[in-house]
């Protein structure tokens, strides 16, 4: 039997390696296929015909007896390829156009799934952008929006705040960014939990699925930056069991074929199902026609040999899907996805790829590649992929990455952490230990705190000893000098910055990162900080480093004026991986009733923005940054492209400027009415926390000057100046609001205490869409 392959993928690669295997398989044909699959697979070549051009397809398919097609994208299934074989008595592995309509139009899966009781999110159906809006406005949960039609795998938003719901509607109804995709949108509940997929083969009543696999979507480790194609997968996964499959196939999978079937368009073909493990069961997020990719290369290589593909795929086109068997093999199997640098945003092709020999079980599978001139060159954003097949998952995953060593072409980018979510949800099933061979060493916790005694007592000040080894921490309000204060407490971390500072090896600057989180935070409503506490947490504890941060803490505690009278050390081996520590800490303020910030009662228009310089990057934004720097081939111990006589890790590890001691003497004074500390959110999202509803702030960016080090990330990272504008802080650190006629003692006496501070806008009056209007020329926008 002659077998056509429509598509030119990862996934059409992965079909035809496994379909090559079928002793049925005469011939495979691949159109248009990709460089993996113009050679070096037996009785595999590639036909150059598009995959939409049904006319040639089918004349190719009758003038070379081809016995079986398998479309392998959504676009031809949607546009109905399926029926352009029927009318020719050639059998197609894929659903009918009727049927297609489960992935083509997201508002006719989620209503078919109400129709059926099939378990998924809640949603409203919109085709007018007004109503749209109106109805996202009215909810208070958290929500995602979907372009009803194909959007390239683009068409799924997430937002975080009504903000950017109302502009992703905007962008979608209104600007079409996504063409007649976007004619319609379907506004649903977000839920939570963890996300896997399952291939289903179906022939319309029967239905035979393959291991649940989980992908990766985000570009960067830990689940971070845009959405792709998918960066990596792994099957089986550890969050369904047998007994929550089952009830994925009761309540979900047969439903759903039932229901096809039912309502006059049978499914026959493979049924891909994204589900959510709610803590209310599983839940449907979508549903895909087809294989989906990388999960096709992941799931494939665990069929077993003694299952014939051709086979199960002809019995589903046939409708007899229950005369065969597939048999799993009881492995592991995980995929790395190896992608054109700059991908998903843009990308150069025709970069030649290298291959080497790759270990058993281990396949390189192609995607994006083709053959020029007899070589083979890079044609897409992801390029090639690793898959392999273990007994265990972790080595699984160890042989893909070193399938990964034998693909080499210029700027490839690949994710380093496949399966981290499996890891991290393994539990240790070992017999109970003492704390000692656990790991954890109460004698070595001891001699940490007589290290860093002498630290902790340097922090002392009236109102608290600053002593440390009792149960629990004193302060004394009325020895501080307060009459009616009001007690205000804040608790911060300093996030992914550690990771820098465990690849320096220095560890002093991120414990001020730590005070200077939380102070900061208080100093926003008027608070002078009274006391610290922190929270320390490794996988074994190294006296050296964790005093050094400590100590650091401590730097930050004088900074602040605050005492620092406790905390927790916690070793916990199995919570960390080797090298790796966490912090966090908390502080408590005080501030007299009548100096409560912000003072919305004293605002006004003309009333003056004050912005006071940070010293960097401070503890925000790390995620993007430290994936900017991987994907620019840096080292943290290189030269800083925006500052050549420092490294880059010495200059991301500058601690957060603790502006407290300045500030607080301006707020006894009654010389602020109200302070941004510029976190997370950029201007734009922390600037509004303190204003009235009746007022907007008007900030000119041109007021001070970028620092090099921000505009360097915005080049490097291709930000939309938005992006940019709401990621960092852009170089100033707080924002304050001050009366006009006190704008000149303000920044003379933030001068003398050497804060460099600038007018930086206005408050104006409140329009209904403006909490900050931003004069952003200078960013682009």
């Amino acid at each position: 039997m002659k077998v056509l392959i429509v598509g030119s993928g990862g996934r059409e690669h992965a079909l035809a390696w496994k379909l090559s295997q079928s002793p049925l398989a005469d011939a495979i044909f691949v159109a248009p296929g990709n460089g993996g699959t113009a050679h070096g697979i037996k009785n595999v070549s590639n036909v150059n015909i598009d995959v939409s051009d049904f006319p040639s397809l089918v004349k190719f398919a009758q003038e070379n007896e081809v016995g079986l097609v398998i479309p392998g994208p959504e676009v031809p299934l949607v546009e109905g390829i399926e029926g352009h074989f029927r009318k020719v008595g050639i059998p197609v592995f894929g659903p009918s156009k009727e049927a297609a309509q489960m992935e083509g139009s997201k508002a006719f899966s989620k209503d078919f799934m109400k129709r059926h009781n099939i378990p998924t999110a809640e949603y409203r159906n919109f085709t007018d952008y007004e109503q749209a809006k109106a109805y996202v406005e009215s909810i208070s949960h958290n929500i995602v929006i979907k372009a009803d039609g194909l959007a390239a795998g683009k068409g799924v938003i997430i937002p975080t705040t009504k903000e950017e719901a109302i502009e992703a509607l905007q962008q979608i109804m209104v600007t079409k960014e996504f063409g007649e995709a976007g004619n319609e949108v379907v506004i649903e509940e977000f839920l939570e939990g963890d996300e896997l997929s399952i291939l289903t083969f179906s022939d319309g009543y029967n239905i035979k699925s393959l291991p649940p696999a989980q992908d990766h979507k985000r570009i960067f480790d830990g689940d971070q930056g845009p959405n792709t194609g998918g960066m990596g997968c792994y099957a089986p996964t550890r969050i369904a069991p047998k007994s929550i499959l089952k009830i994925v196939d009761e309540t979900i999978l047969k439903p759903t074929i039932d229901g096809l079937r039912r309502e006059g368009m049978p499914f026959r073909g493979i049924l891909f199902t994204g589900l959510m493990m709610t803590k209310a069961g599983p839940k449907v997020l979508e549903y895909n026609v087809r294989f989906g990719d990388p999960e096709t290369q992941t799931v494939l290589p665990l069929i077993s040999e003694s299952t014939d593909l051709v086979q199960v795929m002809l019995a589903a086109a046939n409708g007899h899907l229950d005369s065969v068997d597939i048999q799993i093999s009881d492995k592991f199997s995980a995929t790395v996805v190896v992608a054109a640098g700059g991908y998903p945003g843009s990308y150069e092709k025709k970069k030649e790829i290298i291959l080497s020999p790759v270990a058993e079980d281990t396949v390189i599978f192609h995607a994006g590649t083709a053959l020029v001139d007899g070589k083979l060159v890079s044609a897409g954003g992801r390029v090639i992929a690793a898959s392999a097949t273990a007994d265990t998952l972790e080595e699984a995953v160890k042989k893909a990455y070193k399938g990964v060593e034998a693909i080499k072409f210029q700027d490839m980018f690949f994710r380093k952490d496949i399966a981290h979510r499996a890891f991290k949800q393994k539990a240790a099933q070992e017999e109970p230990l003492t704390y000692a061979s656990a790991g954890v060493s109460v004698d070595a916790g001891n001699a940490f705190v007589q290290r860093i005694k002498d630290a902790v007592r340097s922090t002392k000040r009236p109102g608290a000893d600053a002593e440390i080894g009792g149960f629990g921490g004193i302060f004394d309000l009325k020895a501080a000098g307060y009459a009616d204060p009001l007690l205000i407490a804040g608790i911060d971390g300093v996030g992914t910055k550690l990771k820098i500072a465990c690849a320096m090896g220095k560890h002093s600057t991120v414990g001020i990162d730590l005070v200077a989180m939380s102070v900061n935070d208080l100093l926003a409503q008027g608070a002078e900080s009274l006391l610290f506490l922190d929270y320390y947490a490794t996988s074994k504890l190294d006296i050296k480093e964790a005093a050094e941060f400590v100590e650091g803490v401590a730097e930050g505690c004088r900074q602040a004026g605050c005492a620092l009278i406790g905390g927790e050390t916690a070793e916990m081996p199995d919570m960390y991986q080797p090298g790796d520590y966490d912090a966090a800490g908390a502080a408590i303020g005080a501030v007299e009733r009548s100096q409560l910030l912000p003072r919305h009662d004293a605002m006004k228009t003309g009333d003056v923005l004050i912005g006071v310089a940070s010293n960097g990057v401070h503890s925000n934004g790390y995620s993007l940054i430290r994936k900017i720097v991987e994907r620019q081939g840096l080292q943290y111990t290189d030269s800083a492209p925006w500052n050549t006589s420092s490294t880059v890790g010495d200059e991301l590890l500058v601690p957060t400027r603790i502006y407290v001691k300045p500030v607080i003497n301006l707020v006894k004074k009654n010389l602020v009415k109200g302070l941004s500390h510029i976190t997370g959110g950029g201007l734009t999202d922390n600037i509004p926390r303190m204003l009235p509803e009746s007022l907007a702030a008007e900030v000119d960016v041109s007021a001070w000057e970028m620092p090099a080090l921000f505009k360097w990330f915005k080049s490097a990272g291709g930000l939309s100046a938005k992006e940019y504008a709401r990621t960092w802080n852009t170089g100033l650190g707080l924002v304050l609001v001050v009366a006009a006629e006190d704008q000149e003692a303000v920044l003379a006496s933030l001068k003398a205490d050497g804060e460099r501070a600038f007018v930086v806008g206005k408050l104006v009056q409140r329009t209904a869409e403006d909490c900050v209007l931003n004069k952003l020329e200078v960013w682009g926008l």
